[in-house]
């Protein structure tokens, strides 16, 4: 499936941004489990010194050897929902509206969009370390409508985003403006 089937764009609909969150995001998920499938190891290097006779027992070993296939397996698909998570949150910004494409677990998806017209006011906001150093974070998009706020989370390059998209806002404006008689 494709962007311009996902989103029924228009004839005269152009995209502009197609934005998923900074890849420092995932990243550090990853880290940390890469981080988690070093405690079995520790705990077998544990075991091994200190209860040597337990690990002689085929039946010991079988039972850890389980257990470790458990944990390591739920790791796996722990990882893989975080990576479904990250690679499925999609923000679309096209020459009429913004589209806010948000996965939820496995199985879960919100997609929400707004006309450019209807923006009043777009901020955006590095806040850390991390963000600072590699140049993401958040941009808010304020409307007057029923969902008075998007947030594009942790993409690349906030403040540049920000302006594109006001001036995008202010063509659209003058494009619907020009449509009333």
């Amino acid at each position: 499936m494709t962007i311009k089937t996902l989103i029924h764009q228009k004839d005269y609909e152009k995209i502009i941004y197609h934005l998923r969150r900074h890849p420092v995001i995932f990243l550090k998920d990853f880290l940390f489990f890469l981080g988690l499938a070093i405690v079995p190891l520790i705990f077998y290097i544990f075991l091994a010194n200190s209860f040597v006779a337990l690990l002689e027992s085929s039946l010991a070993r079988l039972i850890l050897a389980i257990l470790a296939s458990i944990y390591y397996l739920s790791i796996v698909l722990i990882n893989f929902t975080q990576f479904v998570d990250y690679y499925l949150d999609n923000w679309i910004a096209t020459n009429d509206r913004i589209l806010n494409i948000e996965q939820h677990a496995l199985f879960g998806r919100t997609m929400s969009e707004l006309d450019l017209y209807n923006i009043q006011d777009v901020t955006s906001e590095i806040k850390g370390i991390l963000p600072t150093l590699f140049n993401y974070g958040n941009v808010h998009v304020q409307t007057a409508g029923e969902k008075t706020r998007f947030i594009f989370e942790s993409v690349p390059n906030p403040h540049e985003i920000r302006d594109r998209l006001l001036d995008l806002a202010e063509d659209d404006r003058r494009y619907h403006a020009s449509l009333k008689p």
